[in-house]
């Protein structure tokens, strides 16, 4: 039977952190408090966090925080990309940790939240109790090509067909820095324009079938705007990683038990980044999900990260859960 999100859960405790640069951080609190502790890093960068991340995690066995990176979300301000870094997030996650009080935490991410969670775990492995990984991103320039030039173009030329629209010919030689320049200069006006083209296509491929909820959510002007100036902006300066940093350094992961869940239709992230990261991680439990894409809340994908999130609270699979609430 495939394990399903938990009810639905309110936080114990919301707040803004100031972390500095002119910036300050949502973050929520929710489960038990003094349980397991647990954060959940979302993707993007710039998508923020959702209802539905609270519930990826046993509410009577964890203590999750979650909270929206620099600049979406309900974080202030709005779409800002000043001193708003991979570094700077990592600096926010151990802000964060020190908050609530804890010497380790178990770490979740997944997609842009994969790759923030093995840049803090490297940086900082003494802190991470586990790392569970959805949709592993390394940030390479041949996955940003993939995604933004040659490779979706050839799954869905009918949505790259639409991406690629407000790009005069000449320069969509580099999609990334076509749509920099647009998100970051000129109108606010323009800006949404741009950010919802770029939001949107997004939007429509990390599903294996269409899910018209999560294209409207990504059509939706201040969402996009977040999102598409704040992935750009990280995108063109390779999100300050050396290359292949993340595959080299993780080395230092051993020792700390993991769990990757892949889709094998994955768009955004071609599976072979996943297999490279397990190959230099063997530790780490592996699971590839035939019949999925991209996103969290595909089934098979969904099983295996609440399976984790279950596992490493010491509960036991259990058989009588009902699939459609999450409930024994």
């Amino acid at each position: 039977m495939l394990r399903t999100l938990y009810p639905s859960i309110e936080p114990y405790e919301i707040g803004m952190l100031d972390v500095g640069d002119g910036h300050r951080i949502y973050y929520e609190r929710c489960g038990t408090p003094g349980a397991k502790p647990a954060v959940f890093l979302h993707g993007g960068p710039g998508g923020g966090i959702s209802p539905a991340h609270r519930r990826l995690f046993d509410p009577a066995r964890y203590d999750v925080l979650l909270f929206d990176q620099r600049g979406c979300g309900r974080s202030t301000p709005h779409a800002a990309l000043e001193a708003n870094t991979t570094w700077h997030l990592v600096a926010d996650i151990e802000r964060l940790r020190e908050r609530v009080g804890v010497e380790q935490w178990l770490v979740f991410g997944g997609s842009w939240g994969s790759t923030l969670a093995l840049a803090y775990s490297q940086k900082h492995p003494e802190r991470v109790s586990e790392i569970v990984l959805r949709g592993i991103y390394l940030c390479t320039r041949p996955e940003l090509d993939w995604f933004y030039q040659f490779g979706v173009s050839e799954l869905f030329p009918d949505k790259y067909e639409r991406f690629a629209a407000p790009i005069p010919v000449e320069e969509r030689g580099d999609m990334l820095a076509a749509y920099h320049r647009r998100l970051t200069t000129g109108t606010r006006e323009d800006q949404i324009a741009a950010a919802r083209a770029w939001s949107l296509f997004e939007g429509e491929v990390v599903t294996l079938l269409p899910d018209p909820g999560l294209s409207a959510q990504h059509d939706e002007g201040d969402f996009a705007l977040a999102f598409a100036r704040i992935e750009s902006h990280y995108f063109v300066h390779g999100c300050w990683l050396e290359p292949d940093q993340l595959l080299t350094g993780a080395a230092t992961l051993r020792g700390i038990p993991g769990t990757i869940v892949h889709g094998r239709y994955d768009m955004p992230c071609p599976v072979r980044y996943a297999w490279a990261l397990h190959q230099a991680w063997p530790e780490a439990d592996f699971h590839l999900i035939e019949g999925a894409g991209h996103a969290f809340s595909e089934p098979g994908i969904l099983d295996q990260l609440i399976r984790a999130t279950d596992r490493y609270a010491g509960k036991e699979a259990d058989q009588g859960r009902d699939p459609g609430t999450g409930t024994l």
